[in-house]
């Protein structure tokens, strides 16, 4: 027969395993997110010091959805997933693709947008008549007229200096395909890069379309066009998603579910529509 004490024992060790782990378990009221903020539409900073974009007008939606308090932060892009792996904030929402390089370290949610990286010349330069495919290129496998595709890039920007920023898809890309024939220039913000294919002082530049297009009917880009073809898939990744710690599996779940909400009810077709002109949902 089991002694009385032995038994509230047990219970007692079963009811304090039962209260560490509801401790354990996260209970999600308030996210903050990570953005760069100086990478407009996406992300910026305006005037006023506020973030806006089509990331911080789809966090919020996103976060309201998932009844939660969203607190935005802003940190440099070069050291945002080793921030994120620190705990300095719970996910990423800055134009950041989905690739099998970043997958090792850190989870991904569902794309909610995807669209082709171009290169950028100034509309007078030499490089602006370049007889370049004018197909979107699937990278996901190079068969012989990708790469015939990719062949005539190198041709056409052999010796030249390319600008991109650091840290990104565009960076491993030139370096990867294109580093035996091009001068690779990193820039830490995307308008630092503009600024000097403005002055002139590189001949191309590789970002993403969501980008171009829209700077591209401002002044500060107005003298810019775009060359060749888009490239997607393959080093450009899956499209651009949440990036979430490996260990946050209920909180990746529930941006899943929110952004799922959101690409039904045409929240990101109206938000793409607005900051960038198009709408590229995924």
């Amino acid at each position: 027969m089991w002694r009385a004490d032995r038994i509230l024992g047990i219970v007692a060790a079963l009811t304090l395993g039962i209260t560490a782990g509801a401790a354990v378990a996260k209970e999600w009221t308030t996210v903050r997110i990570a953005t760069e903020g100086a990478y407009p539409p996406w992300n910026a900073t305006d005037s006023s010091g506020q973030l806006v974009g089509f990331e911080i007008d789809l966090a919020n939606d996103l976060c309201q959805r998932m009844g939660v308090e969203c607190e935005i932060v802003a940190q440099d892009w070069e050291g945002i997933i080793p921030a994120l792996q620190a705990g300095k904030y719970d996910v990423i929402m800055a134009g950041m693709s989905i690739t099998e390089e970043r997958q090792q370290v850190i989870d991904f949610t569902d794309s909610y947008w995807t669209t082709p990286a171009y290169f950028a010349v100034l509309k007078d330069s030499d490089l602006a008549e370049a007889e370049l495919p004018q197909d979107t290129l699937d990278l996901s496998s190079v068969e012989p007229d990708e790469q015939a595709a990719i062949d005539a890039l190198e041709g056409a920007l052999d010796g030249r200096a390319v600008g991109v920023q650091v840290a990104t898809i565009h960076a491993n890309f030139l370096e990867n395909q294109l580093g035996d024939v091009v001068e690779v220039r990193k820039y830490d913000t995307q308008e630092n890069l503009d600024l000097d294919l403005q002055a002139g002082r590189i001949d191309a530049a590789l970002a993403d379309l969501s980008y171009w297009k829209p700077l591209m009917e401002t002044d500060k880009g107005q003298d810019f066009t775009l060359i060749g073809p888009g490239l997607t898939k393959g080093p450009f990744g899956e499209g651009v998603g949440v990036g979430v710690r490996k260990e946050n599996d209920d909180l990746r779940a529930m941006f899943d579910k929110a952004i799922d909400e959101a690409r039904e009810d045409g929240t990101i077709s109206k938000l793409g529509q607005k900051w960038f002109g198009f709408d590229a949902s995924t």
